[in-house]
């Protein structure tokens, strides 16, 4: 059986809720591997509409294991209002259909606190985080100072974690003008909430090698975009782990040889919430069209995102370095009825021109687009369930944009719901 990644292909946002749902119907286990409670994923399912952000879209259907591997940072606090709110609609989590690897790091309220702080300082360029700790948390992981899952089950080593972070962070909070931590009301919120968050933890490594023996279709979630990858990324407007497909071997404990299919979303426009350079950013007319009609504000934050034409150089570099093997192709109804539509081919920078975005800070912010034009469909592609549903000219739109990224569309998304979906090649075929 072949078992799928889902990777965003541009900065997050494009639409990876809808895709991994409709994906999920037929995978056995559903794994989120990187990010925390910054990334978010809508879901509408007969009508309902569910919000998800720490949890595995496959959580919302029954008979699916729901996997957090140890590449996420979990803030358990925000896990189990999730569970709570999720609860309340009618949909059964339990230890039964959800698990979180032993060696998930934890997001504590310092992280939170340290992350606002940083941001609020005036004389510091703003990174444009959600504050939620996201950052500080991974920073704790890799400087072997984290609370992890595991730790919460034994007293001792914890306290030997907690010694160890509160070092560090006290250190950082009276640099920021904060009150060093008190210990004794974290011990007490890691004690009160340990026994909530302990029935969900186990070794998920472990579960998901034995799942593919058993030949169990495997979905592999992640969170954000390529372009925000720690290392691949706009640095430093980015996130704080690598949210390309290889991350969901390391971020789960499965070998990269069980992954058969790379699945990159991208939306048939481009958008991009908070700082960082933007390349085919539109400020104009066309710009707040595309914003209006694509209802784009974040899922978690509810910022407004910024909007601009399809980029395809920066698609095509995503889907280089996740190794794509086809795209879903999202928000192709946001496109109805403009007169005409650009893609961008490529970049000017100092008079020559790039086939790719410069790693160069400086470089990435001075590059000017050179766009081709494609005409318009006055049509509605809403809805539409297969190619005979789309005008002449969205689908020239499609195979244009296939032809530039370099990669095949495997499926198409008309709209929110999740059957207005043409199915070009079936990623759990190959």
């Amino acid at each position: 059986m072949a078992n799928v990644v889902v990777v965003g292909a541009q900065w997050g946002d494009e639409g990876k809720g809808k895709i991994v749902d409709w994906l999920s119907e037929r995978a056995d286990v559903v794994a989120r591997f990187q990010g925390g409670h910054n990334a978010g994923h809508t879901l509408v399912i007969d009508g309902a509409v569910y919000k998800l952000s720490l949890l595995p879209s496959g959580i919302v259907r029954g008979g699916k294991l729901s996997v957090i591997g140890n590449g996420v940072v979990l803030d358990p606090w925000a896990l189990l209002a999730e569970i709570d709110k999720l609860r309340g609609q009618g949909v059964d989590v339990s230890p039964e259909n959800l698990m979180i690897a032993e060696n998930t790091p934890l997001i504590l309220p310092v992280h939170g606190e340290l992350d606002r702080a940083r941001e609020a300082q005036a004389s510091v360029a703003k990174i444009g985080t959600t504050g939620r700790g996201i950052g500080p948390a991974y920073e704790d992981k890799v400087g072997r100072r984290s609370v992890r899952v595991a730790d919460l089950a034994d007293p001792e080593t914890l306290a030997l974690r907690i010694d160890r972070l509160l070092v560090h962070h006290d250190a950082l909070r009276r640099g920021l003008g904060l009150d060093p931590i008190d210990r004794a009301a974290l011990e007490a919120a890691l004690a009160e909430v340990a026994p909530k968050i302990l029935p969900y933890a186990a070794p998920v490594w472990k579960v998901l090698n034995e799942a593919r023996r058993a030949g169990k279709r495997i979905l592999f979630e992640g969170a954000q975009g390529a372009l925000l990858d720690i290392d691949f990324g706009t640095y430093p407007f980015v996130t704080s782990s690598n949210t390309l497909a290889g991350m969901a071997a390391t971020g789960t404990g499965l070998g990269p040889g069980a992954i058969d299919f790379v699945l990159g979303i991208v939306k048939a426009y481009t958008t991009r919430v908070g700082e960082g350079p933007f390349p085919t950013e539109l400020h104009d007319g066309d710009g707040q069209r595309l914003g209006e009609r694509g209802h784009e504000f974040g899922t978690v934050t509810g910022r407004k995102r910024r909007c601009g034409w399809f980029d395809a150089v920066l698609v095509r570099q995503t889907c280089a370095t996740s190794g794509v093997s086809g795209i879903a192709l999202t928000k192709l109804d946001v496109l109805d009825g403009f007169d005409v539509l650009k893609i961008c081919t490529g970049y000017e920078l100092d008079g020559k021109r790039l086939d790719y975005l410069p790693t160069a800070a400086n470089h990435q912010a001075r590059v000017t687009p050179i766009y081709e034009e494609l005409p318009g469909w006055p049509g509605s592609t809403a809805g539409a369930r297969s190619w005979a549903d789309l005008p002449a000219e969205a689908i020239k739109y499609v195979r244009r944009v296939e032809e530039l990224i370099d990669c095949p569309v495997a499926l198409l998304s008309t709209s929110p719901e999740r059957d207005d979906t043409i199915l070009v090649r079936d990623p759990f075929a190959d």
